[in-house]
């Protein structure tokens, strides 16, 4: 499988918003994660690091 489980970085520790998501979309200045399952977040964020082989997305809040 190739989703990912997103994170948001708050005071240095990576604290998990959702996980398998397979689509990241920008909204104006936010971003929308919607999983397998259908589950979305939507969040003001930008994307701080991608790790493709651990499956980990990495957001910091605006």
């Amino acid at each position: 499988m190739c989703e990912a489980a997103a994170y948001v970085l708050k005071n240095g520790q990576e604290e998990l918003l959702l996980s398998d998501v397979d689509i990241i979309e920008p909204e104006g200045d936010s971003l929308r994660l919607v999983n397998i399952f259908g589950e979305q977040k939507v969040i003001r964020a930008d994307i701080h690091r991608l790790n493709l082989v651990d499956h980990r997305i990495i957001l910091v809040e605006k």
